[in-house]
């Protein structure tokens, strides 16, 4: 089995519903996010999938969050947009552009500070 990584980022605002204490304000993160992708087989070039793509489909899963209060934004009008959520939905987001019968999104990993994170796998 192989597996890849890529790291990228965005910025955003948010406010946890439900939760007592100083997150339950309007706030902002720098998160930093870790996709996985793996796969048993690589290409005849020796590649299992060019990192190019998996960037592009990160870059472009993370516009749609970046510079954005993230309460406004669909899932998050009714999930709270916690670490652990926002992981799960880029997962899926990327699951849909990536996934092939050769190669598959395994993990995801949001951090929202230098020693706090969550991540989000599928069996």
């Amino acid at each position: 089995m192989y597996e890849l990584k890529i790291i990228s980022q965005f910025a955003a605002a948010h406010q946890l519903r439900e939760f007592e204490g100083g997150c339950e304000k309007l706030h902002g993160h720098n998160w930093k996010v870790e996709v996985y992708v793996t796969g048993r087989k690589l290409e005849e070039n020796g590649l299992l999938i060019d990192f190019r793509m998996i960037k592009d489909a990160t870059k472009k899963a993370l516009d749609k969050l970046d510079h954005k209060f993230l309460n406004e934004l669909e899932p998050f009008m009714t999930q709270n947009p916690s670490s652990e959520n926002i992981a799960c939905h880029i997962f899926k987001s990327l699951s849909r552009e990536i996934n092939d019968e050769s190669v598959k999104i395994t993990k995801v990993t949001a951090w929202e500070s230098d020693s706090a994170c969550a991540s989000y796998t599928e069996p």
